[in-house]
């Protein structure tokens, strides 16, 4: 028998999961960030409260969280999870408009940052060396922190969401340099530079950079059409597991990070008809991850420090914070942005990051930094990573107050996100819609759990997305919050119904025509709430009967108007349904897999 997990391991998973489940609904209920929970989850039950008392109440150490390093080493496939959603919802078209973006403000935030609060930390009494390092880590804000913020409060799409994210991404690229340069300020283990090596390294970090993504674009397509032909969810859920943490392993063995590596994967899946479908299976993975990653932050925080000297901390924290926020207003200061976006943008920014814990636990073991001016850093980050979800809300209330909005400030090229019409159905029925409307220039979307559906819409120059629309998580990310219409044309009488129930519970202003199978099925769709229904056979009824009528005779004009008044007053008939019966059919029936 195989040895099972040790009973530590498994009481921690089982804490984390019960934390999980506690800290969700609260945070909810109180209408506060998650990250915000997961992080005071992590203070209370990390080694520096419970921990410390469970010294006096034995029983205590059952629920307290005891290894926070080891956490924080599983937490951060949370990041890498992220970045590969951030990739999903980029793509390389988007990430080239963005590029101006990225050395604009990712590049000059980050200059200036660092050598502002290098030269304060050096005027302070710290070596210019020491400052650098400093100044670099500092400089760092939290991509794990700051991109769930903004995609909670729905900014991601907006002038402030798009340059944080620039910012966060010429911040992210920047760390494999940064420990090169660590590295070779250091000198090494015995006191001796080699930049020959360093420049290997960055070498071999571009070099595997781009075997990812000219690999990436040979493989990823064909592996997940051939997973999507055997319609087998469990293979699905295996391949973009395997493509997260494989792209996560091939970034780390080229020297790069782990996050990065994921990101590319993301952007490579991101031209795909598979986005959709991978984004609602790799959703709850990152969102666990990530909660177990913001606990393992608020359990690193050592009280004991802030206790000892807590006003030497606050300022600290309160130092590069401000300075980075008023290097951010002196870059945006010549841009078309509101105030509002400004706001945003600089205050989310300003507090420090993940990645400098890394740079800065590195310079104190390569003696770059005392240990004890680092040490005291440390907590001023992690505090400062917690001022976050605080910020948001107080930007939230500002925002309301002073109702201000955020204009765009860089324009995106029309993608799936503007649909004005989705349509479930990629089959005859669903590739014809999508042709009328295309012809009216209404731009819509349509998706499919048949892969060979989706590869001939796509061949005919339509945009259809591969997945399993009876799927909440899969209804999730289509853009039913902003289209004007959902079309829903599969065959499959059961599909259609669970479609429906459900879209008319979320969006219950929205317009929904819907394929019936007879006039039952129609009567039975009005019940759930659709718009319009149209019957199949009632439809070729009405054909056949005016091409016969035309075809002896009867002029063309009595024909039409014959039958539209036969359609109408057959539509009236149908909808003439009871009150009550549609407020009894609140419930979404069994999902059927739709096919055509």
């Amino acid at each position: 028998m195989a040895d099972l997990p040790p009973v530590d391991k498994l009481r921690e998973v089982v804490l984390f999961l019960g934390t999980a489940g506690v800290v969700i609904p609260l945070v909810k209920r109180l209408n506060l960030s998650p990250t915000l929970g997961f992080l005071l989850a992590g203070i209370v039950l990390g080694p520096f409260v419970m921990g410390r008392m469970a010294e006096d109440y034995p029983l205590l150490q059952y629920i307290t969280f005891g290894d926070a390093k080891e956490m924080a080493h599983v937490g951060e496939f949370g990041v890498v999870f992220l970045f590969f959603m951030i990739g999903l919802e980029l793509s390389l078209d988007r990430l080239r408009i963005l590029r101006r973006m990225v050395l604009r403000f990712g590049a000059w935030q980050f200059l200036l940052s660092t050598a502002v609060v290098g030269l304060v930390t050096w005027l302070w009494g710290a070596r210019p060396i020491a400052s650098l390092v400093v100044g670099a880590a500092l400089a760092m804000s939290s991509t794990a922190i700051i991109i769930p913020t903004l995609a909670e409060r729905k900014k991601l799409g907006t002038a402030a969401g798009r340059t944080t994210f620039a910012v966060l991404l010429f911040q992210d690229l920047a760390v494999t340099p940064l420990l090169v340069m660590l590295t070779l300020l250091s000198g090494g283990p015995d006191g001796a530079t080699d930049p020959t090596g360093a420049l290997g390294t960055l070498l071999q970090a571009a070099v595997g950079l781009f075997l990812m993504i000219f690999v990436g674009r040979l493989v990823l397509r064909p592996l997940f059409q051939m997973v999507a032909i055997a319609q087998d969810q469990e293979f699905f859920m295996a391949a973009s597991l395997l493509v997260v943490i494989g792209a996560a392993a091939v970034a780390q063995l080229a020297g790069l990070s782990m996050a990065i590596g994921a990101f590319v994967g993301g952007l490579l899946l991101a031209e795909t008809e598979f986005r959709r479908q991978i984004e609602a299976t790799i959703d709850p993975f990152r969102g666990l991850l990530l909660g177990l990653f913001f606990i393992a932050i608020g359990a690193r925080l050592d009280l004991s420090l802030l206790h000892d000297t807590p006003l030497q901390i606050l300022v600290f924290m309160a130092g590069f914070v401000l300075l980075k926020v008023i290097v951010m207003y002196a870059l945006m200061h010549s841009t078309t942005m509101s105030r509002q976006a400004r706001h945003e943008v600089a205050w989310l920014l300003a507090p420090a990051g993940e990645f400098a814990f890394v740079l800065l636990a590195q310079g104190m073991e390569t003696g770059l930094v005392w240990p004890s001016l680092g040490g005291k850093l440390l907590v001023a980050v992690t505090l400062s990573m917690f001022a976050i979800p605080i910020i948001a809300l107080v930007l939230d209330r500002m925002e309301r107050t002073n109702a201000l909005d955020d204009r765009p400030y860089d324009t995106v090229e029309a993608g799936e996100d503007d649909a004005q019409v989705v349509i479930i159905g990629s089959g005859r029925v669903g590739t014809m819609v999508a042709e009328m409307l295309a012809r009216h220039k209404v731009p819509a979307i349509s998706v499919d759990m048949n892969q060979r559906n989706v590869a001939l819409a796509r061949s005919e120059g339509h945009r259809a997305f591969y997945g399993d629309p009876t799927v909440p998580q899969f209804m999730d990310r289509l853009p039913l919050d902003t289209a004007r219409a959902l079309v829903l044309t599969l065959s499959n009488p059961a599909a259609v119904e669970a479609i429906l129930a459900m879209a008319r519970r979320r969006f219950p202003d929205l317009t929904i025509v819907a394929r019936a199978r007879d006039r039952q099925h129609a009567s039975k769709l009005y019940e759930l709430g659709v718009t319009d229904a149209v019957p199949e056979t009632f439809e070729a009824s009405l054909q056949l009967a005016e091409a016969v009528l035309v075809d002896v005779g009867v002029p063309m004009g009595l024909v039409i108007a014959s039958v539209h008044d036969k359609r109408d007053r057959t539509r009236r008939r149908l909808k003439a349904v009871p009150d009550d019966a549609r407020e009894a059919a609140t419930s979404v029936p069994n999902p059927a897999k739709p096919g055509e």
